[in-house]
Formats: structure tokens, C-alpha cells, sequence
């Protein structure tokens, strides 16, 4: 079981990576003003609209912060996924080695 659970603490720390890849790749092409209607702008924004949707909304609406049009949401959103590749999936892995 231990097995098991540190295989699935792997997998979900490298999805983690690559997510983070895909939120850097999409705020790069922001600034080259892609076609909406490209099929890989369009995986990109359906991929991380989900995570930055609410990260945008909660800057903006709730700590009302105006930084004068500049969207910061992708580097919040990766300093969380950062945290949480760095900080919490180890630990989860040495509490995992530590079961019986």
C-alpha cells in the first residue's frame, strides 16, 4: 500500500510540473496577442481557466487590488503550485514512508 500511495504522490507531483509549464506557456503567448480561435490557445486557456478564473476574481474582486491592467493571477497561481510541489507533496511522502 505504501507502494501504491507514494506512486500516486510521483504522478501527481510531475502533473504539477507540467501544469505549471502550461501556465507559463500561456502567459508568454499573452503577450503576443494569440488567436482565440487556435486550437492550442484554446487548450490553453480551457486547461488553465479553471485555476486562474478563480485566483483573477479573488485579486481583482475580493482584495480589490488595480494593478492597472497587468494579470498576476499566473504568478500567484504558480507560487501556490510551487508550495505545493514543494512543500507539501515531501511531506506527504515522508509521512507515507513512516506508515508501518
Amino acid at each position: 500500500m505504501r507502494e501504491g500511495l507514494l506512486v500516486i504522490l510521483v504522478i501527481l507531483e510531475r502533473a504539477i510540473s507540467i501544469y505549471m509549464v502550461v501556465i507559463v506557456v500561456r502567459a508568454i503567448a499573452s503577450w503576443f496577442r494569440p488567436n482565440p480561435r487556435n486550437a492550442v490557445v484554446r487548450f490553453l486557456y480551457a486547461v488553465t481557466d479553471p485555476v486562474l478564473n478563480p485566483v483573477r476574481d479573488f485579486i481583482y474582486y475580493r482584495l480589490r487590488l488595480n494593478l492597472g491592467g497587468i494579470d498576476i493571477s499566473p504568478l500567484v497561481a504558480l507560487a501556490a503550485l510551487w508550495a505545493l510541489r514543494s512543500l507539501l507533496i515531501p511531506w506527504l511522502k515522508i509521512a507515507v514512508r513512516s506508515l508501518g
